[in-house]
């Protein structure tokens, strides 16, 4: 939609981020007393690997989360008249957009488990919509953050498309990055437990 509305990128990844931050407020908001709102596969391993998860469960929300990406890019893409599969040609490759997904996906994780850790998660739907949001900008990759995103946009050629050779790059900066902040968010608690 957001390139039937302008030909200006800048405004079309303006239109793109406020669509994202409000949905992504809402979902979680709702879905998250539901499921934990579980949309990002980066975020799934991190609560299995630190055991506040079971590998069933943990192995349910990743089909979930990769089947779920691919058929709302499919659902988009017909909505938008474009072919079901549409496969991306927007080659997004290079050290400055792999870094900038360790840095968008390190802030959420660290945000995660910063709100579980204080009680806050009441807050996660505005806190975490608005780094992603704000992560549109400030890092060189628009912030993806999410290895089932990731996967699902090389399945349409359109403004937010990434094309498959792509996508493994971007999915391994995410999860160097979701490590990292996890990592940070535990030296944070650590170094406030000892203060009390």
């Amino acid at each position: 939609m957001a390139t039937n509305m302008s030909s200006d990128r800048g405004v079309e990844l303006l239109i793109n981020t406020i669509s994202t931050v409000l949905a992504l407020g809402i979902l979680i908001l709702i879905l998250g007393p539901v499921s934990g709102a579980h949309f990002n596969p980066a975020v799934t391993l991190s609560e299995w690997a630190q055991k506040r998860l079971t590998t069933i469960s943990a192995f349910g929300y990743l089909i979930a989360q990769f089947s779920g990406g691919i058929a709302g890019v499919v659902l988009a893409n017909l909505m938008f008249k474009n072919p079901a599969i549409f496969q991306s040609h927007h080659v997004r490759t290079g050290f400055n957009l792999w870094l900038g997904e360790v840095v968008a996906t390190a802030g959420l994780l660290f945000l995660i488990q910063m709100l579980r850790d204080q009680g806050k998660l009441a807050l996660a739907p505005v806190v975490l919509a608005g780094w992603i949001g704000s992560a549109y900008f400030f890092t060189s990759s628009t912030s993806f953050a999410n290895p089932a995103v990731t996967l699902a946009r090389g399945f349409t050629n359109t403004f937010s498309g990434i094309a498959p050779r792509s996508v493994v790059g971007f999915i391994l900066a995410q999860l160097i990055g979701a490590t990292l902040g996890v990592l940070t968010a535990n030296i944070f608690q650590s170094g406030e437990n000892n203060g009390r």
